[in-house]
């Protein structure tokens, strides 16, 4: 059977189609995988996981021929050096001393670039889970202590009210985001139309 990364051709295909679609209509990626995952049994992660490696794949002529004509594509995500690694724990280090929970340090340090957010969160949840030595040694560095009990629980009650704020800022801005795209799909229609008239 004649297969891209596990899917069949014609799955692929479907995919990449429903993606167009989808983003026509104005809808967020994460909805569109959503959708995509509900039609056809799927899991939402696996979906998403799917597009993004289909997305890389510009080797193969299958895939290329897919995507001709689309605007899909993935940005190149360029990795952390060491220094800004030891940067960025730090600056969230000193944040939590202060109180401050991971979610409202990232958010700060990003400057409230989601994307680069999201990195720095992830940067620093497997940076504890996988070397916490590293983030022991950064603690000592800048003269912290490592934190007890009573501040992790108030942290886990400000990541859960972070959270639901968050949730609700990102139900706008996909809303948002819809609503400028549909005025940029009719924009684009009533220059058609104008250009059609002379």
């Amino acid at each position: 059977m004649n297969k891209i990364n596990g899917y069949r051709v014609e799955e692929a295909d479907s995919l990449v189609k429903f993606v167009c679609e989808g983003k026509l209509k104005g809808k967020t990626l994460t909805r569109i995988f959503e959708e995509y995952a509900a039609r056809t049994g799927r899991a939402k992660g696996s979906v998403r996981n799917y597009y993004y490696a289909l997305l890389k794949r510009t080797d193969d002529e299958r895939v290329k021929n897919m995507l001709e004509g689309t605007d899909l594509r993935a940005e190149r995500i360029k990795p952390f050096t060491d220094e800004e690694t030891d940067r960025i724990l730090r600056a969230i280090l000193k944040e939590k001393s202060k109180g401050v929970s991971v979610r409202r340090a990232v958010l700060n340090l990003s400057g409230g670039d989601d994307k680069l957010m999201l990195r720095y969160q992830n940067k620093y949840r497997n940076t504890l889970a996988k070397q916490p030595e590293r983030i022991n040694a950064l603690l000592k560095e800048c003269g912290l202590d490592g934190g007890d009990e009573g501040r992790r629980k108030i942290e886990e009650k400000i990541n859960e009210l972070y959270d639901r704020m968050t949730d609700a800022l990102r139900s706008e801005n996909e809303r948002l985001t819809a609503l400028v795209h549909k005025l940029s799909d009719e924009n684009r229609l009533l220059k058609l139309q104008i250009k059609n008239l002379k």
